[in-house]
């Protein structure tokens, strides 16, 4: 087994994913549905089942409550995940993914998590402070809960900070405006998909350049050491304070989008883990999102499809 850092996920607003097809998705009459298939789901908890599937481990920190919660452990336990559940007020969401037989058309809801409570966010902080190893890998991704703090990110990153550990943020929403307007210590790496770049610059990322420009500014900020920023079939770009790169992603066959960007950060931080360069690990995340990326519903990859497309990947500096 290939040596690797101590990598710790961490997802505050976890679901127990659920998908299915049906022949045509239209209003009103009843639809019947294929056998669905539930997957542990969120952020962090599909970082740490990319990171397992491929050869790697990792360490699944997530707040669960209720028999939803329940279930969530139990599914990342049927995978051989470690799981470090910390016990919340609030039951645990579900989400719920649909596709068309028709059109291969992909529907996708997810329903808010329930909201939690400042002995929550105490708790949450307290296992994460716990569970932080010297000089590992802590990966914060996913959506925040309701009722924690504005702030929960940040006292996380201060948390990790006393033992050396390098964050990995991929968050979205009011979590990611704050980490970008209001930096302290950058961040190990930081992931942005091309619609919130957009928004969080303020117009279109329509050209490499504007991604590079944007990522390059939130190095210059402070706001990370290295940035990784999507530009769908393009690839994704990664720029750091002297490095600035384009990975081309292969040609593969759509099926369904669910984890492709959680698989992304899997397979990079496991290769950073690893003490792969930088490109070379954006080369293992561009692989593992095409992988996923062709596989049904919410499955994510496997480690066979991803060090097979690995070769495909090609990094054009920039």
């Amino acid at each position: 087994m290939t040596q690797q850092s101590d990598i710790l996920t961490i997802t505050l607003n976890p679901a127990v994913d659920l998908a299915t097809h049906v022949a045509q998705v239209i209003a009103g009459p009843k639809l019947r549905c294929a056998t669905p298939r539930f997957d542990p789901g969120g952020g962090g908890v599909n970082v740490a089942r990319t990171v397992c599937k491929i050869g790697g481990t990792a360490r699944a920190l997530v707040a669960v409550g209720g028999v939803m919660g329940d279930r969530l452990v139990g599914l990342l336990a049927a995978e051989g995940v470690a799981a470090l559940p910390v016990a919340v007020s609030g039951e645990t969401r579900q989400s719920f993914a649909v596709t068309d037989g028709g059109t291969g058309a992909q529907y996708r809801f997810s329903v808010p998590g329930q909201v939690l409570s400042q002995q929550d966010a105490d708790q949450l902080l307290a296992a994460i402070t716990a569970e932080v190893q010297p000089d590992g890998f802590v990966v914060i991704s996913g959506s925040v809960a309701p009722g924690l703090p504005v702030d929960f990110q940040s006292q996380i990153i201060a948390a990790a900070a006393p033992a050396g550990a390098k964050v990995i943020i991929d968050t979205s929403s009011r979590a990611l405006d704050r980490l970008i307007a209001n930096p302290t210590t950058p961040v190990h790496l930081l992931r942005v998909d091309k619609a919130e770049a957009a928004e969080a610059a303020g117009h279109p990322m329509t050209t490499v350049a504007d991604s590079v420009a944007f990522a390059a500014g939130l190095v210059a900020r402070g706001v990370a050491k290295t940035v990784v920023t999507g530009r769908g079939a393009e690839g994704s770009v990664l720029v750091t304070g002297d490095q600035q790169v384009l990975c081309h992603p292969p040609v593969v066959e759509e099926r369904s989008k669910i984890g492709a960007g959680d698989a992304f950060v899997g397979a990079m931080t496991l290769a950073l883990a690893r003490g792969d360069r930088p490109d070379q690990a954006l080369q293992w995340g561009v692989a593992a999102a095409s992988a996923t990326v062709s596989t049904e519903g919410t499955a994510l990859c496997t480690q066979s499809a991803v060090q097979m497309l690995f070769g495909q990947c090609q990094i054009e500096v920039l």
